[in-house]
């Protein structure tokens, strides 16, 4: 088992540094939902003719665009880096999972990765090469009697639902400047609601990534000791 670990590539620090993103993307989300809701309370006030001046108006619409925006920069700069470590994390505990197990996996680490930009594939080769890592890292030894766990389809379900949800709104936004005041109300809860679901799959990730990292740790440290562990079965042995 020694000469199988030889290879295991150190992912504390990029696990650490994915948990800071995830932890970001769900204060962001909040954020988010709080910008929304003052955003929300504005449309209303437009609606319900609440302003005396056309200047008074525009100065609250001007303002909510600027906090809009700024909100909407970090949110892409912080999902942009945290797509880039999370697909870097899913590289390297797959590349660790072969090197903790003597079976032949059927996903290689640059598949792991690569399945999520193949459209149609995309929709279940990834959890199906997320599910054989966390199999594996699980135990190495005895990978085709590994129970599953929740957290697996939970976290497919909360991606899958997040990023149709997204590409919904993405395609509604586009035509908000022909939209009534009343359909604009409903896609800023529409957005709001995508937060939750945001937060709600940034918190799966977490999980998942806790779990697969004390997994694969749990099989290093057994690895690591099991040499040192033999020679004192083999005395036991010859003692009998």
């Amino acid at each position: 088992m020694n000469t199988i670990n030889s290879g295991v590539k150190d992912a504390s620090a990029l696990t650490r540094w994915v948990r800071y993103c995830l932890y970001a993307q769900i204060v962001l989300a909040i954020i988010a939902m709080f910008s929304g809701w003052l955003e929300y309370q504005l449309l209303q006030n437009f609606q319900q003719g609440f302003y005396s001046s056309k200047q008074a108006a525009a100065a609250d619409a001007i303002a909510n665009d600027a906090r809009q925006r700024v909100v909407g920069i970090l949110y892409f700069v912080v999902f942009i880096i945290s797509g880039f470590l999370i697909l870097k994390w899913i590289h390297r505990v797959s590349y660790n999972a072969k090197q903790l197990t003597n079976i032949t996996m059927e996903f290689s680490p640059g598949w792991s990765v690569g399945w999520f930009f193949i459209p149609v594939f995309s929709l279940w080769k990834p959890y199906q090469a997320m599910s054989e890592i966390w199999q594996v890292s699980e135990s190495p030894k005895n990978v085709p009697l590994t129970a599953s766990s929740l957290i697996l389809p939970l976290w497919w379900f909360c991606w899958l639902v997040n990023n149709f949800f997204s590409q919904y709104l993405f395609r509604q936004m586009r035509k908000m400047d022909n939209m009534p005041l009343s359909e604009v109300l409903n896609l800023n809860l529409l957005g709001q609601a995508g937060e939750i679901i945001t937060i709600a799959l940034a918190a799966v990730t977490l999980m998942l990534v806790n779990r697969i990292s004390q997994f694969q740790q749990r099989a290093i440290t057994a690895a690591k000791d099991q040499p040192a562990n033999e020679p004192q079965q083999a005395d036991a042995v010859v003692g009998l």
